[in-house]
């Protein structure tokens, strides 16, 4: 799994609507059918139109990628107004508060392979919504594991110095997030060529990945990164990191922070480096971040958000941590 860099649109006034739902009708017309197309220009429309009249101001996040050779179509909403009251009332056709035909989240439900919805009073909502081709296409788990890459590029950036890629095995999961020193091309160089160099990479080992790295990366601006390997025989995380990647293990409102080695990979990290281990649980969730993300968040002010796919968490993180100064990434993988 690679990531791919969520495109952002501040949609502030109705006329924004028609020219996004342009923009994306023409990057998802090559990859979907003639009917799957028009399927998500009306939930494009109905996202945004609500957006518009619950809100009026949020921002619409979507990216196109590829996930085992099928493509993907992904759009989240974002809004800071009063929230939906009664979301289960909301999703039922025929329920309206502006005097409309109260058709919009029904849609956005049955059109998509997949939605959900966080609201909270005067906080706002986060809409997530998957399209495959398929319309009968499930989102499947692999061991057991949910992983989940939010990015987004630093506001005026049209690339991010952030990556992250997860490769999975029958035996094992390893996760890689990486940050390229400062923002932009160099940073984005940086990361690809380590990403590139984890793709090729045949251990499993944390810090000796980190080492090839950093032995191959001389010539760059350099990153800060961590790597984590899930061994689904033994049960058991093994980590390391160098820079200021934020990783936090979180089982309910218990968390366990990972703490860094100093040092910019490329350029110089420890000469010893170690693994820390640390037992894998249901209901896990490993999240990483970017500084680009805030560290001082608490997940009591989200009340049942870790019952809920892990891009609402990632979609939280960014919109009330987000620094919108950097680059943004938000890693979360969930053990279920």
């Amino acid at each position: 799994m690679d990531n791919i860099l969520f495109q952002s649109y501040i949609i502030e006034e109705r006329s924004y609507v028609s020219f996004i739902k342009r923009e994306i009708h023409n990057l998802v017309r090559p990859h979907f059918s003639e009917t799957r197309t028009a399927e998500i220009d009306i939930v494009v429309s109905e996202m945004t139109s609500n957006l518009i009249k619950h809100a009026q101001k949020g921002e619409l996040l979507y990216r196109l990628s590829e996930e085992d050779d099928e493509t993907v179509f992904e759009m989240m909403c974002i809004d800071n107004g009063v929230g939906i009251k009664d979301l289960n009332n909301a999703m039922k056709d025929g329920v309206s508060t502006k005097a409309t035909l109260g058709q919009g989240i029904g849609a956005i439900i049955r059109l998509s392979n997949f939605s959900q919805f966080y609201t909270l009073p005067n906080w706002g909502t986060i809409a997530y919504t998957v399209f495959y081709n398929d319309p009968g296409h499930n989102m499947r788990t692999k061991k057991n594991i949910l992983a989940r890459i939010l990015n987004v590029a630093k506001p005026g950036e049209n690339v991010s110095g952030d990556n992250a890629c997860i490769k999975s095995y029958p035996d094992k999961t390893i996760v890689f997030v990486g940050d390229g020193l400062g923002h932009g091309h160099h940073a984005k160089d940086a990361v690809d060529k380590a990403i590139a160099i984890f793709k090729e990479s045949m251990s499993g080992d944390p810090s000796e990945i980190i080492k090839e790295i950093n032995k191959n990366l001389k010539h760059t601006r350099g990153l800060v990164a961590t790597i984590a390997t899930l061994d689904h025989q033994t049960k058991q995380w093994e980590l390391c990191g160098v820079g200021n990647i934020s990783t936090r293990f979180q089982k309910g409102l218990e968390n366990k922070n990972y703490i860094c080695n100093n040092g910019i990979i490329g350029f110089n990290i420890p000469t010893r480096l170690e693994n820390s281990r640390h037992e894998m649980e249901k209901f896990q969730q490993l999240i990483l971040c970017s500084d680009g993300i805030k560290t001082r968040w608490d997940l009591v002010k989200y009340p049942g958000v870790l019952k809920y796919d892990p891009m609402i968490l990632a979609g939280i993180l960014y919109k009330d941590h987000g620094r919108q100064t950097d680059d943004m990434t938000a890693v979360i993988v969930k053990v279920v």
